[in-house]
């Protein structure tokens, strides 16, 4: 390993590993690069799927494993899952001694990778930095960026944002998002879904038949409006039990808000019987979910796979609420707002549009080998300036 650069990736949360899975890939098979990985967060929480195990499955051995999540999903143990998260990042980096750590765009996870990296005078890269997307996660992106020393940002307008902010134009790579990688590469390999979805992953609810239309939910909860989570997703809800079209629904994710979301969906299929036209997965695969994209009738939600990935696949896409507020979208999204009449309506207009054509605002698939080669001999320095 001697002479070979260290890249350190960490991943805090679930959603994380796929959006830099192809990165991660790219800088294990060059031949002057070593890829080290921290693995923790919600990736080690079973009733969050329990991610580290896809990550352990496609070849990907943790040189650490941290544990930082304070339980509560409120904006105090967001906080201190945050500090948690410096003091164990802090340890391992010291252990690892890399010679560039990788981060994943806006999570809060995001934030206290960022600020050990500084603090520890090691060279900070991000991905997904200077998107727009109007709550508390674009103010931690922003903040990410301005501790970062290379920039990879996912199309032109960002990348445009990034050096508005003062950043040196000389460290912004405009490569696109690694997400799509995987999205290309696993349409090329199999773009279908089957049903074994049920067998292999289990979940809970009614076996759907994703032979005929069905629709493919991901709600997570705003943390600026996080009291509201339940009200939120109860709309969706009983939209979708109007509708009664197969569904599949994803699990949130642990910010703010995931408690009452959960308890939303648990008191909602108590009290309803969903069971013919309504199925939960915890977590899946993300090359699962690509397939799940591809083939369905229409995502509903507020998760930016719609925006991102979905612009790619073309799948028509209802962006329920103000999570995505200004990012930058294709013509596949319909926006609307926490009413289950304008959700039903939205999803409805989308069916019958059918697919979009495919748009590479968010990259053509090639990210991770661009983003690994600049790894692999760009300069390196922890010392900034605003350069305006």
């Amino acid at each position: 390993m001697a002479g070979k650069r260290k890249i350190c990736v960490v991943i805090l949360s679930r959603a994380n590993y796929g959006s830099i899975k192809s990165v991660m890939e790219a800088i294990k098979n060059h031949q002057n690069l070593e890829l080290q990985l921290v693995v923790g967060g919600s990736t080690l929480i079973p009733r969050y799927g329990e991610a580290i195990q896809v990550i352990q499955k496609d070849g990907f051995n943790p040189d650490e494993l941290i544990y930082i999540i304070v339980e509560g999903e409120n904006p105090i143990t967001m906080a201190k899952s945050t500090g948690l998260a410096i003091i164990e990042l802090s340890t391992c980096f010291q252990k690892l001694q890399p010679d560039v750590i990788l981060t994943v765009g806006d999570r809060y996870e995001t934030m206290a990778t960022a600020i050990a990296a500084s603090y520890m005078n090691i060279p900070l890269a991000q991905t997904m930095g200077g998107e727009v997307s109007g709550t508390i996660d674009e103010s931690i992106r922003h903040a990410v960026t301005k501790l970062a020393n290379i920039h990879f940002p996912a199309n032109s307008n960002s990348a445009q944002r990034i050096i508005k902010m003062g950043e040196d134009p000389n460290t912004v790579h405009c490569v696109g998002c690694p997400r799509i990688d995987l999205v290309a590469k696993t349409l090329h390999q199999n773009p279908n879904i089957d049903n074994n979805i049920f067998k292999d992953f289990k979940g809970v609810g009614g076996k759907i038949d994703l032979n005929i239309p069905f629709l493919l939910v991901s709600q997570h909860p705003v943390t600026t409006e996080y009291m509201d989570a339940r009200k939120q997703i109860e709309e969706t809800l009983f939209a979708l039990q109007e509708l009664k079209m197969p569904t599949i629904l994803l699990w949130p994710n642990i910010d703010a808000g995931s408690d009452l979301i959960s308890k939303g969906i648990r008191t909602f299929r108590e009290n309803n019987d969903s069971s013919k036209y309504l199925h939960v997965f915890t977590n899946l695969p993300p090359e699962i979910y690509t397939r799940l994209m591809n083939n369905c009738a229409c995502i509903v939600g507020n998760s930016s796979s719609a925006i991102r990935e979905g612009a790619f696949i073309g799948v028509p896409g209802v962006n329920i609420g103000t999570r995505q507020n200004s990012r930058d979208r294709a013509k596949n999204i319909i926006d609307v707002g926490y009413n289950r009449n304008e959700i039903i309506s939205a999803i409805k207009n989308q069916i019958s549009n059918g697919k979009y054509p495919s748009d590479n605002l968010y990259g053509n698939g090639n990210a991770g080998v661009q983003i690994a080669h600049i790894l692999s001999d760009c300069n390196l320095s922890v010392q900034k300036r605003i350069m305006y």
